[in-house]
């Protein structure tokens, strides 16, 4: 089954709409209000689409997230069932702080193609189009690093590796410093630090590190369609975690999910651009109109494009 092409566009003006309630509030040092924004833009656009839409990846369980809340039922319901997958507002530091990077992104799936992922962090391995079994999360650094560069004809100094910033990566960056690979750190973002892999433009050879799980399902829904490689898996260090893990039925807490696995079948991954990064310009107000840029990916077609909009504001 694919998706009926009519809902790219249903969705990019979810992602651009929410994008540009958001921008309004850049710089202004409130992630919390900047956020909300975005989540009550994109609730009130979903709500408007011919579907029967549930959201498997919100903004947390119901008690933590009025709104676009893990189950929440969106749509007119009238038309398909689908998996939606939210993240508002990537990056909220970024946008209240005017720093590049900041992002809308939904994905959506058949009903029960997009994995329900629970909200830890994931251990997660990212590359571009690369032979089965080159490059594994279960494989040490130093094997993954050579693989990928006899792969690619690439001398080791000459490959680059994306990261997030953090404490927890000191040993990997540690030991990529070593290997003399080139680091690109980002400080937050790990939605689009995972689609650097996508184009050869970004140089960007692989992405590594842990992350935010529902994150991990959204880039790899994007990559799905870029035919790139993804690995992930959970991390379950508390109790807390452990107990939702198994509500939502895993029963391997240690399992290594493949790509296939995170998202089947058909998708639509949609992501504007809040603040510019070197993927996607940010949001251009001019008088009553405002100009976007969306990455798009629908599977079914093999779409994958970025579009330029400009929108009327309507006041």
């Amino acid at each position: 089954m694919s998706i009926d092409k009519k809902y790219i566009e249903h969705f990019i003006n979810v992602s651009s709409k929410a994008a540009l309630a958001s921008s309004y509030l850049v710089g202004k040092k409130d992630k919390i209000a900047a956020d909300q924004a975005a989540v009550d833009s994109m609730r009130l656009e979903l709500n408007k689409i011919d579907m029967n839409g549930k959201v498997v990846i919100g903004e947390g369980s119901l008690d933590e997230a009025p709104l676009l809340y893990t189950g929440e039922l969106l749509g007119n319901k009238n038309g398909p069932k689908f998996d939606i997958a939210v993240d508002p507002l990537e990056g909220t530091n970024f946008a209240a702080n005017n720093l590049p990077g900041a992002i809308a992104a939904i994905a959506i799936a058949e009903e029960g193609n997009l994995f329900n992922a629970p909200e830890t962090y994931m251990d997660k391995i990212a590359t571009g189009k690369i032979e089965k079994g080159l490059v594994d999360i279960d494989f040490p650094l130093k094997k993954n690093i050579t693989n990928l560069s006899e792969f690619l004809n690439k001398d080791v100094s000459a490959i680059t590796a994306c990261i997030l910033d953090r404490p927890r990566h000191k040993k990997i960056i540690d030991e990529l410093t070593q290997l003399k690979v080139k680091i690109k750190l980002i400080s937050d973002g790990d939605v689009l630090g995972a689609l650097y892999v996508s184009n050869p433009k970004y140089n960007v050879d692989i992405f590594l590190g842990i992350g935010g799980g529902p994150e991990g399902v959204l880039a790899a829904s994007a990559l799905d369609a870029f035919d790139c490689h993804f690995q992930g898996r959970f991390i379950f260090d508390n109790d807390k975690d452990i107990k939702e893990a198994k509500e939502i039925g895993i029963t391997d807490l240690n399992k290594k999910y493949e790509l296939d696995e995170i998202i089947k079948g058909d998708s639509i991954f949609c992501a504007t651009g809040i603040t510019s990064s070197e993927v996607l310009s940010g949001i251009k107000i001019t008088d009553d109109s405002y100009k976007s840029e969306t990455l798009v990916t629908h599977k079914g077609s093999n779409f994958k494009e970025i579009i330029k909009k400009i929108s009327s504001i309507k006041k």
